[in-house]
């Protein structure tokens, strides 16, 4: 944890630090906050903004949900398997900055129907694989019930998410943000970017 967390923590009103294992397994993955860096990145690129509605898939402690609310005015879903990491992110949420517009669902990606409003997702490899697919499935049946575009966020995706999505005809590539604290950083220190189209 660097001071760095500690101070955007404090500024938002949240407490979202430290890696939880506690139900992972080889299907659903440790939580582990997304780095406040990539999300002011991702902040700053103008793919959110007050109109959009966030799923944050894997919310965890809320992170990602409860900054990009605060920092673009969007709205954000979380999604959170584990009972015990939601209750964190509820108890955040009583504290949190623009916590009204950050709304949070206890139970399996698989299972969640997704609102006719959301259009934008975000990941942090929450999930295996033949997770993924299926939430893809979803997100792609409510874009073409309720025609819209909706844009996917990967950050540091494995190299199984990356060879699914390259060969996924439902979407297309739009951008790859560098997050590298430096050059001699992990490649995979990336946000991919891709846009689903209902129409």
């Amino acid at each position: 944890m660097t001071n760095y967390d500690q101070e955007w923590d404090k500024f938002l009103g949240i407490k979202t630090t430290g890696r939880d294992d506690s139900i992972s397994d080889l299907t659903r993955y440790p939580y582990e906050p997304t780095d406040y860096r990539v999300l002011e990145m991702l902040a700053n690129t103008g793919y959110i903004g007050k109109s959009n509605t966030l799923l944050d898939y894997g919310c965890g402690k809320g992170r990602v949900s409860f900054f990009l609310s605060a920092q673009t005015k969007c709205r954000s879903i979380g999604i959170e398997y584990n009972p015990r990491l939601l209750e964190r992110a509820k108890a955040n949420q009583e504290s949190a900055r623009r916590g009204h517009l950050v709304t949070l669902v206890q139970g399996d990606a698989v299972d969640f129907i997704v609102p006719q409003k959301a259009d934008r997702a975000f990941f942090f490899n929450p999930f295996s694989l033949d997770i993924l697919r299926p939430v893809m499935m979803n997100l792609l049946t409510s874009c073409r019930e309720n025609p819209r575009d909706m844009l996917l966020f990967f950050y540091y995706p494995s190299a199984f998410y990356c060879e699914y999505l390259e060969k996924l005809e439902a979407i297309s590539h739009t951008e790859t943000l560098d997050c590298r604290p430096g050059p001699d950083a992990d490649p995979r220190e990336k946000l991919m970017i891709f846009k689903m189209t209902g129409y």
